[in-house]
């Protein structure tokens, strides 16, 4: 019965983070139909209502840099697995302190989950060198003299520990330089 309520409540979550507030994907589309477009399944890739293998363990790192000028946010990002366990994929999570603007495309692998919330697909990440690099180039809603990024691991497809969460797990306060602010 656990298992049950559990799927359930994993289908509608991820129903709700694929519709959002209505954004879409880089199709433009929205609703369930948005998550299939991009690739992502009901629940696959937010990892809500998944369990974990007991025992398996995957060490993610998430580094790169941020840059704000002219209410243009600027996000490279790139996604590590130090091991000792592969991973088909996981789901990064970037938060934004300020709103960004509406009806903005993203790369395949990403969704809105919010207006200030992206999420991404890092693709498949081996131990001890799966990489995964992403590019994000977006419009604030406004014009931010400063902005307040969080980057965090929001699913790891499998795995039940990562003994190592600081380093996939970053706030960044990124001020409208033009400057990257390393993380």
């Amino acid at each position: 019965m656990r298992g049950i309520v559990k799927s359930v409540l994993g289908v509608a979550l991820a129903a709700s983070a694929v519709m959002g507030t209505g954004a879409g994907t880089s199709a433009g589309a929205v609703g369930p139909e948005a998550g299939a477009e991009a690739g992502f399944g009901v629940g696959v890739g937010f990892g809500v209502g998944v369990e974990a293998e007991a025992g398996v363990e995957a060490d993610l790192a998430h580094h790169g840099h941020v840059s704000l000028w002219d209410g243009r946010v600027g996000v490279w990002l790139v996604s590590e697995n130090h091991g000792p366990s592969d991973l088909s994929q996981a789901t990064v999570r970037l938060a934004f302190s300020e709103p960004m603007a509406g009806g903005q495309e993203l790369p395949t692998a990403c969704l809105w989950s919010s207006d200030r919330v992206v999420s991404c697909r890092t693709g498949e990440l081996r131990a001890a060198g799966g990489v995964g690099e992403l590019a994000l180039d977006l419009r604030t809603a406004g014009l931010p003299d400063e902005l307040t990024v969080e980057i965090t691991t929001a699913w790891r497809d499998g795995a039940a520990a990562d003994r190592n969460p600081a380093n996939d797990r970053h706030r960044v306060l990124v001020l409208a330089t033009g400057d990257p602010y390393v993380f």
